[in-house]
């Protein structure tokens, strides 16, 4: 027990700090970290950017709950007509009225999406190609903290949090190419600096580890997001050439619905680290959308954000060879190829 109350408590730390160890601030705003935790929409410079009604951003994936919802209003209140993609049609009915409301933007529309589907992924794709002409933003903002399998028997958290983003950002990427410029946005998490990819693992059973305990899930999860953040890395690469870039990002701790399906344990475990160093879901969507309005971050396509800045990763996040191998793995798993 001392080692998951020790690896909660850096992560904790670390998630505050908005840092790792031996980085390099690479900031684009003067603002310091420590400071983001107060932020606002209306504070943020990102504030006086508008958007034309063609701006089209897709929030997809969890835009019924926290920063994802947060940053669907923020968007359409911008004049970008947002697609809110969410798994759950009773959900996503009850996210896509407040947004209007919020937002005041009747520019709002809902489609099904269930990312443990690959299925439902390319419904949701063949849909949106042929009743939306652009695509301006993907925002991959999905992030599932439980065991299981998806429906295709890939491990839930691996086949969630990274195989449905993989595939669906595949999808999209001809038309995000006639759009440009745009941008793909991972959201990412610094759990990712605790995370390591077992190719054997994945090769043998589809999963990003195995086991039930508290530890192992948190392993799990942490896994996944070193894969959002590989992915990010290779896309850069691939996308060199185009007019479309990508960031992944640490959005800060937040205090929204992403424990709901852990354990009493780990909820219990959250209670004094939240109100401490947890960010509500305004303050957490600052950093996503610095990736998405910010001018000028097309140099740093590829990049991994906290709190508004670029940061250094640790050499297995921007591992060349690892990268490509999870890109080539993850097209067999998802069926690309």
């Amino acid at each position: 027990m001392s080692s998951v109350k020790s690896f909660c408590a850096e992560a904790a730390e670390q998630s505050h700090r908005g840092a790792v160890p031996n980085e390099t601030n690479g900031s684009l705003w003067t603002r310091p970290a420590q400071d983001d935790r107060r932020l606002t929409a209306q504070q943020s410079s990102l504030s006086t950017l508008k958007m034309t009604p063609l701006y089209l951003s897709l929030c997809k994936s969890s835009s019924n709950t926290g920063i994802g919802k947060t940053t669907a209003i923020d968007l359409a209140k911008r004049g970008a007509r947002v697609i809110l993609a969410c798994r759950s049609q009773q959900r996503g009915e009850a996210a896509l009225a407040e947004v209007k409301r919020e937002s005041g933007s009747s520019q709002v529309v809902f489609m099904q999406l269930d990312l443990a589907s690959l299925k439902s992924v390319r419904d949701f794709a063949e849909t949106f190609l042929r009743t939306e002409p652009r695509l301006d933003l993907l925002i991959n903002n999905a992030g599932i903290y439980m065991q299981g399998k998806t429906k295709d028997g890939l491990g839930l958290m691996f086949g969630v949090n990274h195989i449905g983003h993989f595939l669906l950002t595949n999808l999209l990427l001809d038309r995000l190419k006639e759009c440009g410029p745009s941008r793909v946005i991972n959201v990412a998490s610094v759990g990712h600096n605790f995370g390591i990819i077992d190719f054997n693992c994945l090769n043998t059973h589809k999963a990003l580890g195995q086991g039930d305990s508290f530890y192992d899930v948190l392993k799990i999860y942490c896994n996944s997001k070193l894969c959002n953040v590989l992915f990010t890395h290779e896309l850069a690469k691939r996308l060199q050439g185009t007019k479309v870039t990508c960031y992944s990002l640490h959005p800060g701790a937040i205090n929204s619905e992403l424990a709901r399906n852990t354990s009493s344990l780990f909820q219990v475990l959250l209670i004094p680290i939240t109100a401490f160093f947890f960010k509500n879901t305004v303050q957490g969507a600052q950093t996503t959308l610095h990736c998405a309005l910010q001018e000028g971050l097309e140099p740093l396509s590829g990049r991994y954000f906290s709190n508004c800045t670029a940061r250094n990763l640790y050499p297995k996040a921007k591992d060349d060879v690892a990268a490509k191998k999870l890109w080539e793995l993850s097209e067999r798993l998802s069926g690309l190829v």
